[in-house]
């Protein structure tokens, strides 16, 4: 970790229902490049509305979001954006069913330059990465949930993005594969020097981080060092 802010965000406002529902109130929030952060609170909080901005899937009303050089609320390029500096992996996998593993993580890399050749040498490295090199050429159908996990974690991986935003990535999983996963992106987090950006309802998973911010009624509640969450009881989301 450095001390350039890779996220900057200012008074950040977010509504639904023609205003009628807010889920942002007033977000102010810098996260350094390389940092690991957790984002807790309960459901209905804002903190996956939160993560959402921060990987431009939705627009904020008021306020200012800065990541990774862009500035989110002004910049025509957010598929660029997408493409190039985020990597999502979600609670749900989101793997296409009917195509092989490694053209799933393939997927990705059309945006980019690369030739077909290169596309699969990269996705076969990140299948390795993650342990999973053996599973090629079989369908995500045939791979259990933990497995499937690992692959959305590669196929985040494919363009070599400095963030990357995981939304309950081990929210459907049992306790031993969830910590599979977390040690996996741990792992990678140290080594990349990845800004990993985790939202979580689960204290053991917030714990990992170096730093976790408390999301409440769309405003931030407190930003803490992870190590003193022993405090706080387990959050229902």
């Amino acid at each position: 970790m450095n001390n350039e802010n890779i996220v900057e965000i200012k008074n950040l406002e977010k509504s639904y229902e023609k205003g009628r529902i807010k889920a942002l109130n007033g977000i102010n929030l810098n996260i350094k490049e390389g940092e690991f952060v957790s984002i807790i609170g309960p459901s209905g909080s804002g903190k996956s509305t939160l993560l959402n901005m921060i990987g431009a899937l939705d627009v904020a009303n008021n306020g200012t979001i800065n990541v990774a050089g862009y500035d989110l609320k002004k910049s025509k390029k957010l598929a660029e954006f997408r493409s190039k500096k985020i990597g999502f992996v979600f609670q749900l996998h989101n793997l296409i069913p009917n195509i092989s593993v490694l053209e799933n993580i393939e997927i990705p890399m059309f945006e980019g330059k690369l030739s077909g050749k290169d596309r699969k040498k990269r996705a076969l490295e990140l299948l390795d990465l993650v342990g999973l090199k053996d599973k090629a050429k079989m369908k995500p159908t045939k791979l259990s949930g933990g497995e499937r996990q690992r692959i959305a974690i590669a196929r985040a991986l494919a363009n070599n993005p400095p963030i990357i935003l995981a939304d309950e990535p081990t929210g459907s999983l049992d306790s031993k594969t969830s910590e599979k996963i977390l040690n996996q992106m741990s792992k990678l987090h140290e080594e990349k020097n990845v800004t990993l950006i985790i939202v979580t309802h689960d204290m053991n998973v917030a714990k990992l981080a170096e730093r976790t911010i408390e999301v409440l009624d769309g405003k931030i509640l407190e930003s803490k060092n992870s190590s003193s969450l022993d405090e706080y009881e387990k959050i229902e989301a």
